[in-house]
């Protein structure tokens, strides 16, 4: 009979390494790399967010919001980046992802990542910030040759 492993929540597995004299400055150079291969094309990122705000029964219970962060250890950010797609976020910049999650897991996000903030002396910044469906149809993006308005379908074409 082989024992199962005890699954450790994302807190506590952040809690191992600080313990294990894990450092926060430096640390997995590679791993960054891996990271960054695994988004998403700039035009599919668009189109998860806006198959989100066209839905027309949109959950009253759940939340719209952004995951922004600024972390300069490359095990903690990768860390991190798995852990709210683990969550049901979606990957929209490097550093931002894009959530449309019931209340509950977004106080859970929020209470994990302040933890996680507090177990090691840095300099980093979380920022969770809640919009409404007006404010994700009224978002533009600028450059990477991405006409925004037209897969919204917010730009008029004329034929002639």
């Amino acid at each position: 009979m082989v024992k199962k492993k005890k699954e450790i929540s994302f807190v506590e597995r952040m809690l191992l390494y600080h313990r294990a004299g894990f450092s926060h400055k430096g640390a997995g150079a590679s791993i960054d790399k891996i990271e960054y291969d695994e988004l998403d094309d700039l035009t599919e990122r668009i189109k998860k967010i806006l198959e989100i705000s066209e839905r027309n029964h949109l959950n009253p219970s759940n939340m719209l919001f952004f995951v922004m962060y600024d972390i300069e250890n490359n095990k903690v950010r990768t860390l991190i980046a798995k852990y709210l797609q683990k969550k049901g976020c979606q990957r929209v910049q490097k550093s931002i992802f894009f959530a449309d999650t019931a209340r509950n897991i977004y106080d859970e996000i929020k209470q994990d990542l302040q933890q996680v903030q507090e177990t090691y002396e840095n300099s980093d910044s979380i920022f969770l910030i809640p919009i409404s469906t007006d404010q994700l149809r009224a978002m533009k993006v600028i450059g990477h040759n991405v006409d925004f308005d037209v897969v919204i379908k917010n730009k008029n074409t004329f034929f002639f």
